[in-house]
């Protein structure tokens, strides 16, 4: 049957997010090093990790893994939306965790400066915000399909946060003829119920729809799930996964028209 939808994922899909995250990452950590004298890689790694191991200690975890909340948006969130209580409990760790988290990561090498990791903290959440990138072929991508299917942008995350990635790009909204973030929905991909959801937005059915992402455990094993057909986008040569496999895999978008021209 013909397709009459796309569904994209946002994160390291249409925003290189993982290029914002790096370099906020980076140029705080050489901020780090060259005012105690540690080495910036070191401190990176440890931060990271001292995050992670913080953000799955915390009684929300659960709720973050099934919204889909990584430790390092929770390190420049401030989860001030949402309705859930949950979002009202991670509004209030959030400035502990920022800090905590740069502090844990100093004195894994040695520093033990609580004011430095509350610079370092608000550095890296500034920093961040700085780097709405968007890779060189969305647009033009969404310019092509926009009139031609619908289009609706399926992301896992606060509803802040989310809102506020789109706020930093600010043309890519209007391409979208709704926006389902999972953090307003109540659940997150994979779970089929946002899938559904989001066709029954469109008012289509599961085959005529395609879902476009650079998760295989979530945009890939999600779609499969809700029977739509699934393109991974896999720009860096990812390992596959023989218990998760798309319809489609591309490096580029812009392979797209093809897929949908035979499909």
């Amino acid at each position: 049957m013909p397709i009459s939808a796309v569904l994209f994922d946002l994160d390291d899909t249409l925003l290189w997010d993982e290029r914002s995250v790096e370099e906020a990452f980076e140029v705080t950590c050489k901020a780090a090093a060259q005012c105690a004298g540690i080495e910036a890689g070191a401190l990176l790694a440890a931060v990271r990790n001292e995050a992670r191991l913080l953000y799955e200690s915390f009684d929300t975890f659960a709720f973050t893994k099934m919204i889909g909340i990584n430790p390092y948006e929770g390190l420049w969130a401030n989860f001030t939306a949402g309705e859930q209580p949950e979002f009202r409990r991670l509004q209030e760790l959030a400035p502990m965790y920022r800090k905590e988290s740069w502090y844990r990561g100093l004195k894994t090498l040695g520093v033990d400066n609580e004011e430095l990791a509350g610079e370092l903290s608000e550095q890296f959440a500034a920093e961040r915000r700085q780097r709405p990138y968007v890779y060189d072929e969305t647009f033009d991508v969404l310019k092509e399909l926009q009139g031609h299917v619908k289009l609706l942008l399926l992301t896992n995350g606060s509803p802040d946060l989310q809102q506020e990635k789109l706020d930093g790009v600010p043309d890519l909204v209007s391409f979208f003829d709704h926006i389902v973030i999972s953090g307003n929905f109540g659940k997150g991909k994979p779970d089929v119920s946002i899938f559904t959801h989001a066709l029954g937005l469109l008012g289509i059915n599961p085959e005529n729809a395609v879902m476009v992402g650079d998760k295989l455990t979530t945009d890939i094993k999600g779609g499969n799930a809700a029977g739509l057909t699934t393109v991974w986008i896999n720009r860096t040569d990812r390992p596959k996964d023989p218990e998760i496999v798309p319809t489609y895999e591309i490096q580029s978008l812009t392979e797209l028209h093809d897929i949908l021209s035979a499909l």
